[in-house]
């Protein structure tokens, strides 16, 4: 049985169309990635670049990416010489799972080593000192302790929970006072048993709640969220301050 053999030049239109819809594709992936750093570069709060990049950067790089893989899809295939009919489909089969493929690895990538890298980036945007718009000076991030008096209740009973945490900055010149929030357990730290960026908080409970005269008990527990490796931490609830000074007074 003979297969039919398809004149080349038939395929030229399509050849033409695929390249161009390669370019087009690798054009708008660059130009997502392009576009979201001159976004985070046009940010010039420090805070403002920290949110952007937890909230939007993987996504961003993943969206990109499948633009890209899907561009040199078309490309691959937009050079159709003689062949035979079934050949054809064969090469499409190929394409689309070698384009599966690189998506899936590029997306482990993202998910499970990409973090280690945002982590330090985060790091540094949230410790490095802020400006006072009264001076011009850098001002002071202030110890746990020295923050309190400038957290209302709410604010700190987030922050003994763990639900949040607030860096407070204060220009020690003039007294001006800023103050950031930050979830207390958003991003996931290195797992101990795979060693992936993938260990985060996944329930909470209040063995022992902090009273004016006794520190709580709070029982993090963990999950890895690739390996599925579970362990549990318990932490202490701090007096609350208030109480703290009518103890101590």
């Amino acid at each position: 049985m003979n297969l039919q053999v398809i004149d080349p030049h038939k395929f030229d239109d399509w050849n033409l169309l695929a390249a161009n819809i390669a370019y087009i594709c690798w054009a708008v992936g660059l130009l997502i990635v392009l576009g979201y750093f001159i976004r985070l570069a046009t940010n010039g709060d420090n805070k403002d670049k920290y949110d952007f990049i937890n909230k939007y950067e993987i996504s961003v790089l993943w969206i990109a990416t499948i633009v890209i893989i899907t561009g040199a899809g078309f490309f691959f295939n937009s050079a159709i010489i003689e062949l035979k009919t079934i050949m054809i489909f064969v090469r499409l089969f190929l394409t689309i799972m070698m384009g599966i493929i690189t998506a899936v690895i590029i997306q482990n990538l993202l998910k499970f080593y990409y973090p280690f890298y945002i982590e330090k980036r985060l790091k540094v945007l949230r410790y490095k000192p802020r400006v006072s718009p009264k001076t011009g000076k850098p001002m002071k991030l202030l110890s746990e302790d020295e923050e309190d008096v400038y957290l209302d209740e709410g604010m700190q009973a987030e922050e003994n929970v763990f639900s949040v945490d607030y860096d407070v900055w204060k220009d020690e010149e003039t007294g001006f006072i800023k103050i950031e929030k930050y979830s207390g357990h958003l991003h996931a730290i290195q797992c101990p048993e795979c060693n992936y960026q993938t260990f985060k908080v996944v329930k909470e409970e209040v063995i022992r709640p902090a009273t004016s005269d006794q520190e709580g008990e709070l029982l993090k527990h963990y999950q890895c969220g690739y390996c599925l490796y579970k362990a549990k931490k318990t932490v202490i609830l701090k007096i609350p301050s208030k109480a703290k000074e009518a103890v101590n007074s």
